[in-house]
């Protein structure tokens, strides 16, 4: 693209002839001897007027011109290079694939190659804050531990409880790994990056990544953790795992696998680093893929009008001159209050109706998490709607998703009921988001968290239920010595406001959660924790 100086909106160049048009008419207006040149000679005419007429000295009408003019370029947007988008770095979403396989518990990385890798993770998402990072795991299958998301602690809860036990021991299908993250990232709006973290790579799987690379407009980044050298293997309980003579079992990076999968796919491939200059590279890479598959849409040409606005400045200070202000201003005064609102002319002046719209006032009291009237002044329904669900009204809120159309707003109608522990109508909102849109990744889990909610709802011992007792009413515990001690009543706990929260209400440890969750998907039964964490489940954070 040319980067060349043009105009962004060049139509306002057409009110730039209107200043010079309008002084000269002032001009011809004001010209005593334009009435009398018909009457008299012109040789004669210079000769017979009184005054100074050489002196120019300046007049309101040419302080006007000069507006005009000006303020027609920098409205025009004068331009001359381009510039990235905002907030480029929070716009590109990302899923991070882990191998679990056995080599990943290799000490040749300190403290193993699977705890720095998740170390790396962690840094990943200190750099990637507002930006959506989503976790896959795989051994011979693939399985999602996390959808996109923003929230840094549900990703550590997770990220915390991952371990090579929790998968099939064999195999290391990254192909069944791309095609999850591929899937879930086709979901969002702008293009993707998916990061695998692996000491290995399966020569049958190049073919996979061939043809994702011609046909995904997702970008593959490989990572390789570990090193040639290689390094023993650690058990469970920290020591070095042996061999049948005794020997330490070694594993090693296989980098001839990963150096032809970098070939033949054209994928970038790195080594992680002691340092955190491998994260900025996948963060760099990631923002520039989304630049470049966006490109027509993302890259803005800079505004370079506002620079105009110091000779503006410097205009209006002329406008205090002695016996300026009062003619002039008056003359603006009076149109400005004539233009007025009838409320603005009350006792309760609202002075900042004259300057924002309501959805822009909304949009303020919004990013200051002042939502109660964030609500109050929005007029954009989906706007009003979040900001009610923020504020902790979910049955307005609920009400007003309601009418919206599409599946982002079934989704939120759905959290609405969730919240109000109305499940099945929960469920309703869900099934109907999910037939507006799929895959839908938080929808399809809310969906099974509904199950899971009501299947403890439906477990709650007859004499312990009272099917009148709403949301916010709680049960008094009879038998606490102080009255003001509540109880909750069971199944009716609130889910978190975040929509990818769904995990942090289930009653058993993350680690749990995921080895129950894989075992499902791969069609086993229920297996048991070889090493449970602790005895009690951990409570959600």
């Amino acid at each position: 693209m040319d980067q060349g100086f043009h105009f962004i909106r060049p139509l306002w160049l057409l009110l730039l002839p209107l200043g010079p048009l309008l002084l000269w008419w002032w001009q011809r207006r004001n010209d005593p001897l334009q009435r009398w040149k018909g009457m008299i000679a012109p040789h004669l005419l210079a000769h017979l007027v009184v005054g100074d007429s050489e002196h120019w000295r300046p007049r309101p009408i040419h302080l006007v011109c000069a507006v005009i003019v000006i303020g027609s370029i920098a409205c025009a947007g004068p331009t001359w290079e381009l510039e990235s988008p905002p907030f480029a770095e929070d716009r590109a979403p990302m899923m991070v694939a882990m191998d679990l396989s056995p080599a990943m518990n290799a000490m040749d990385v300190s403290p193993t190659r699977l705890e720095r890798a998740k170390q790396k993770v962690r840094d990943l998402m200190a750099l990637r804050v507002g930006g959506r990072t989503g976790l896959i795991v795989y051994t011979n299958t693939a399985h999602m531990v996390l959808p996109p998301t923003d929230d840094a602690a549900l990703m550590e809860m997770f990220l915390s409880a991952l371990s090579t036990d929790l998968l099939p021991a064999k195999g290391r299908n990254a192909g069944a790994a791309l095609a999850l993250a591929d899937r879930l990232l086709d979901a969002e709006h702008d293009p993707g990056t998916i990061v695998f973290f692996t000491s290995g790579f399966d020569d049958a799987q190049i073919p996979a990544f061939v043809a994702h690379r011609q046909h995904s407009r997702q970008q593959v980044l490989m990572l390789a953790v570990g090193t040639t050298q290689g390094g023993p293997l650690r058990t469970a309980n920290g020591g070095e795992q042996t061999g049948e003579d005794g020997s330490p079992v070694v594993a090693k990076l296989d980098d001839k696998a990963l150096q032809q999968l970098a070939s033949q796919a054209h994928i970038p491939l790195a080594s992680i680093t002691s340092n955190n200059d491998d994260m900025q590279w996948v963060q760099r890479e990631a923002v520039h893929h989304l630049q470049v598959v966006t490109h027509a849409s993302s890259v803005h040409w800079k505004e370079c009008g506002y620079y105009l606005c110091y000779p503006l400045v410097l205009v209006a200070l002329l406008w205090f001159r002695r016996g300026w202000m009062v003619r002039w201003l008056f003359v603006l005064g009076f149109v400005g209050l004539g233009a007025l609102p009838s409320p603005a002319l009350a006792t309760d002046w609202h002075v900042a109706d004259w300057f924002f719209t309501p959805d822009q006032q909304g949009r303020w009291y919004y990013e200051h998490r002042d939502f109660g009237k964030a609500a109050e002044h929005f007029q954009n329904p989906y706007w009003k709607a979040w900001a009610l669900y923020q504020h902790g009204r979910w049955d307005e809120a609920q009400k007003v998703f309601d009418t919206l159309p599409g599946p982002d707003a079934k989704f939120m109608s759905g959290n609405s009921y969730a919240h109000q522990f109305e499940y099945q109508e929960a469920k309703d909102a869900y099934n109907e988001a999910l037939r507006m849109r799929h895959p839908f990744p938080e929808a399809e889990a809310n969906l099974r968290l509904m199950d899971t909610l009501m299947k403890q709802r439906a477990d709650v011992p007859p004499e312990t239920k009272d099917e009148d007792t709403t949301p916010d009413q709680v049960k008094q515990d009879k038998d606490a010595k102080k009255g003001n001690e509540k109880e909750m009543v069971m199944g009716k706990r609130p889910i978190a406001l975040p929509a990818d929260v769904w995990m942090r209400n289930l009653s058993v440890s993350p680690a749990e959660f995921l080895r129950t969750k894989f075992s499902i998907e791969n069609g086993q039964s229920t297996p048991t924790a070889p090493a449970p964490a602790s005895s009690a489940p951990e409570s959600p954070p």
